[in-house]
């Protein structure tokens, strides 16, 4: 296989199966069942529909407790460290991540006027980048992540 084929075979792989879920599964994920009691509490307690949250959890961290991003993105819902901080919480903790993270997303659903595609795209590129563009930006990494996750939460 050429260099440039792997190359691209290994994109498509990281960019969770083409666009089109989230993902793959990665050694530390939590089992299905976990990342289902996990979602159907908080998602319950902030009055988000249990597939966008789940959505927004495979596309950010693949189910994995552990994961840390190049930017500094912590655990499930890979929270920036100040908005773990801002919920008290350690970030690594499933079940309080989980809990912040949808406390956020739920802010953002209710700032944008229950508009989830604007409110996935402040997920990821924060709520500033949205106003100031006015709509999802321009970013190909934000517009694939709005892909991604929107799709994978119409399949749920």
């Amino acid at each position: 296989m050429s260099r440039l084929a792997a190359f691209a075979l290994m994109l498509v792989f990281l960019s969770g199966c083409g666009g089109g879920g989230y993902l793959p599964s990665v050694p530390n994920s939590l089992s299905s069942l976990e990342i289902q009691e996990l979602v159907a509490e908080a998602s319950s307690a902030h009055a988000l529909p249990p597939g966008l949250v789940r959505a927004v959890l495979m596309a950010e961290s693949a189910g994995d407790p552990t994961a840390i991003s190049s930017a500094g993105a912590e655990g499930l819902m890979q929270l920036m460290p100040g908005t773990a901080a801002s919920c008290g919480i350690d970030p690594f903790e499933p079940a309080s991540n989980v809990d912040c993270g949808s406390a956020y997303l739920k802010s953002l659903l209710d700032r944008y006027h229950g508009n989830v595609t604007l409110a996935v795209a402040a997920y990821n590129a924060g709520p500033g980048a949205v106003d100031a563009y006015h709509g999802v930006p321009p970013y190909t990494e934000t517009r694939a992540y709005v892909e991604r996750v929107l799709s994978t939460y119409r399949s749920y």
